[in-house]
């Protein structure tokens, strides 16, 4: 798999999640460690819209380096970030306090996701 099809596959978990419950202004970049599907995008949220494009993002909260599999189970919830950085599958680099919201956004995208199971 190569980095665009990991990142299109990313994104299109988080089309049409709604983020607007959050106020902050989040900016994190995604360093994804793989030999083939490695490589940056950024994830954002700025006034109520999430933003993910494949471009490294220098003014950012926090970045986090991770395999694309540990960043699937965090995204899917299988595995809870701050776990995942306490075995230290997840590295953080920036602002703790912003980093611990990348919880909020899974939570959103979970909210989605079950919403779309009762229909």
């Amino acid at each position: 798999m190569t980095f665009q099809e990991y990142f299109d596959g990313f994104k299109a978990k988080f089309d049409g999640v709604d983020v607007s419950d959050i106020k902050d202004h989040l900016a994190f970049q995604f360093n994804i460690d793989d030999p083939e599907a490695g490589g940056a995008f950024y994830v954002e949220v700025k006034e109520g819209q999430l933003y993910i494009e494949p471009y490294q993002y220098f003014d950012r909260d926090a970045a986090f380096t991770c395999t694309p599999e540990t960043l699937d189970k965090i995204v899917t919830g299988k595995t809870d970030p701050i776990a995942a950085f306490t075995i230290q599958k997840l590295k953080v680099d920036g602002s703790i306090e912003k980093a611990l919201r990348l919880k909020d956004i899974v939570d959103q995208k979970s909210k989605k996701a079950s919403g779309k199971k009762k229909k």
